[in-house]
């Protein structure tokens, strides 16, 4: 393995705590011999230009300094390649890293694992979802949910974390069961009235919300949560279990596992990663081993 390695960093993620969590990251990779490079695109599809360069050119791993929007990026460079990732966690929701067992905005300790890590080869290959050339760590989510984040894209005012819980208010005022058309390892159609699916190669997504809480990113299959069709009552009730995984014991929860994964319904956007894909239907497909990353 060479001795440069390769930080990839967002410095605006968790209101700036990305460009911070830089700096013990590589004082402990330094310490330890190797030889740090920093890359910082100008924009989303600068920075994974400049991420693909340097898998390209032998870097020894990538470091994903940021949240889960950089995780996600790095996922895309280093994907079905030998190069190692390691990730800071440093952002708002940092989902990925909490699958991984990996430390959460506490960039020195994330540092010193990465840094050990490498230094003892210590790697594991785990499994990542792909719909078309898109590669996901966490949950493709789709219904409720992902009709929340379009209509908090969509919202100019007001801003962070409060404007996804305005729009959340307004879609449960508005909401109606979801006319799926679901298809598990190319076999039979399964149409079923649903609040939301959600796809989990890992187990949470949202910050901690553990839609997939059984999840394993080693099985080389995703959990499938489906929460049928709820009243808003019952979604009102359901909604607070899923920051433990206790939902999934709910009458109206159902979970299948499968490699493959088709989904269909009207208007439904899906989101992987918490990143907009496209709207459904879409095809997800659980690659094992897909990508090496450095951990405990």
């Amino acid at each position: 393995m060479t001795s440069e390695i390769t930080l990839f960093v967002n410095p605006t993620a968790g209101r700036g705590r990305g460009a911070h969590a830089a700096q013990p990251a590589a004082s402990a990779l330094r310490a330890r011999g190797f030889s740090v490079r920093t890359v910082i695109g100008e924009d989303a599809p600068d920075a994974l230009r400049r991420a693909r360069e340097a898998v390209d050119g032998g870097t020894g791993a990538l470091i994903a300094v940021g949240g889960d929007g950089m995780a996600s990026l790095a996922l895309q460079a280093v994907a079905g390649t030998s190069t190692p990732l390691g990730v800071i966690a440093v952002g708002t929701g940092n989902d990925f890293a909490r699958a991984l067992g990996l430390p959460v905005r506490e960039p020195a300790a994330a540092g010193e694992i990465v840094a050990d890590a490498l230094k003892g080869a210590r790697l594991r290959d785990v499994d990542l979802g792909r719909v078309g050339g898109t590669w996901f760590g966490t949950v493709l989510a789709s219904g409720f949910d992902s009709r929340v984040n379009d209509r908090g894209n969509r919202m100019r005012w007001p801003t962070g974390r409060f404007k996804y819980d305005l729009a959340m208010v307004a879609e449960l005022a508005a909401f109606k069961p979801i006319p799926y058309r679901i298809t598990l390892d190319g076999g039979a159609v399964h149409e079923v009235e649903a609040t939301l699916v959600a796809v989990g190669n890992g187990t949470s997504y949202g910050g901690g919300m553990r839609i997939c809480a059984g999840a394993d990113m080693s099985d080389g299959l995703f959990d499938v949560t489906v929460v049928g069709d709820c009243s808003r009552t019952t979604l009102l009730k359901v909604f607070p279990r899923v920051y433990k995984g206790t939902h999934l014991d709910h009458p109206k929860v159902t979970v299948h596992r499968a490699a493959r994964v088709e989904l269909a319904a009207s208007g439904i956007t899906g989101y992987a990663d918490g990143e907009p894909l496209g709207a459904l239907p879409l095809t997800a497909e659980c690659v094992p081993g897909a990508v090496r990353v450095l951990g405990p």
